[in-house]
């Protein structure tokens, strides 16, 4: 081994150590004013910072120093390995496990980020060998390099952020539920179970983003397998208000569906996934009260339309367009409107959806003036 990467490796365990060293003699003098559940957190923090600033090993062996530490200073009774009160024996067990366990993640987090970084390199690389190709080379050759790029952004999407969400996930829902005995561990506070949750609410969202990017990546590819069969446009319409029910709690929901509309030869889900989108963004962006009208009826050359409107603010013409692309979002312009927890994906889903079964998509100005209305079309299909 090299003496300067040996001499490296030695000056992080000496910091990590001299750390917990420190915060002992510091904590041992207040001993009498202090709680064990303090002294507990104080070392975590240590581990953690370690953990992403020094690494893996010296994380792994400042816990372990410091469980003993703690154990031997700071529990009763004083200089013993020994524990006396059973709550406390609970109490390190749980350091300890907590410990090595925050220490290897916030590692292992820290590896995934490297990782991710070389990834971006590439992906770079990548882009600048599309640039080249561009420039110097046909545009058979153009199109294969960007067909490349495609599949190396969608690999660096789903492998290196889908499964390290997964293995977040797994670990914040068993420390949310683990159990030492027939006592819940608290890590700290009530205020660490809301940042957990709030972790485990995020992990949801940028799955969310994932299956997105996923699918619209899917249809723009023209690899979307529609399976159309004929289906009823009420139903399905139904079917995305059933599940749209939670958002709509505070709207007034006005249907006007045409007699007698025709099948039409589509994917249901597709199709309502199409007008899901449309409601919630109906709901995202008007206010409580207010009323939102889904209609549908048949119109010339053989086609069904379905129109979604809302008396929210509007969208100005010049961005009708754009927000159909991909990362557009309203708010982003408009800085008094709330900002949604939507992905930015949605309505460039819908639009790829709708021109894969033949239709088109639109916003228009509400007949009152007040509020967008966005409408679609899908062929009724071939007998």
């Amino acid at each position: 081994m090299p003496p300067q990467i040996l001499q490296y490796r030695i000056f992080r365990f000496s910091i990590a150590v001299a750390a917990v060293l420190s915060a002992t003699f510091f904590l041992f003098a207040f001993r009498d004013q202090v709680n064990s559940t303090t002294v507990a957190l104080v070392f975590l923090l240590i581990v953690l910072f370690t953990a992403a600033f020094l690494g893996r090993n010296p994380a792994l062996l400042i816990s372990a120093i410091a469980a003993l530490i703690f154990n031997f200073y700071f529990l009763r009774p004083f200089g013993t390995l020994n524990i006396a009160d059973w709550e406390n024996l609970v109490a390190w067990a749980a350091f300890t496990i907590t410990a090595i366990t925050a220490g290897e993640l916030s590692a292992y987090a820290k590896r995934r980020a490297v990782e991710a970084e070389r990834q971006k390199d590439e992906i770079k690389r990548l882009y600048d060998e599309l640039q080249t190709a561009f420039e110097k080379s046909s545009e058979a050759e153009a199109l294969r390099r960007s067909e490349k790029l495609k599949t190396a952004l969608l690999d660096a999407v789903t492998h290196d952020l889908k499964t390290p969400l997964t293995s977040i996930k797994a670990s914040v829902t068993t420390l949310l539920d683990s159990e030492v005995g027939h006592r819940t561990i608290e890590l700290d506070s009530e205020a660490r179970q809301d940042f957990l949750e709030i972790i485990d609410e995020e992990t949801d969202r940028l799955n969310q983003f994932i299956e997105g990017m996923v699918e619209l990546a899917r249809i723009e590819s023209g690899e979307f397998d529609m399976q159309a069969n004929w289906i009823s446009i009420a139903d399905t319409i139904r079917n995305a208000l059933e599940r749209a029910a939670k958002l709509l709690d505070n709207r007034r929901i006005l249907l006007k569906l045409e007699r007698d509309l025709p099948l039409v030869k589509a994917e249901e889900k597709a199709l309502a996934e199409v007008i899901f989108t449309l409601i919630d963004n109906a709901a995202n962006y008007s206010p409580t009260d207010s009323e939102i009208e889904i209609s549908a009826r048949r119109v010339q050359n053989e086609m069904v339309e379905i129109a979604v409107k809302d008396e929210g603010r509007g969208i100005p013409l010049e961005w009708r367009e754009k927000v159909f692309d991909k990362f557009f979002r309203v708010e982003n312009k408009v800085t008094d409107l709330p900002k949604s927890k939507g992905t930015g994906l949605g309505l460039a889903i819908a639009r790829g959806i709708v021109e894969a079964h033949g239709g088109k998509i639109w916003i228009e100005e509400n007949e009152s003036g007040k509020g967008a209305k966005f409408i679609f079309t899908i062929p009724i299909g071939d007998e």
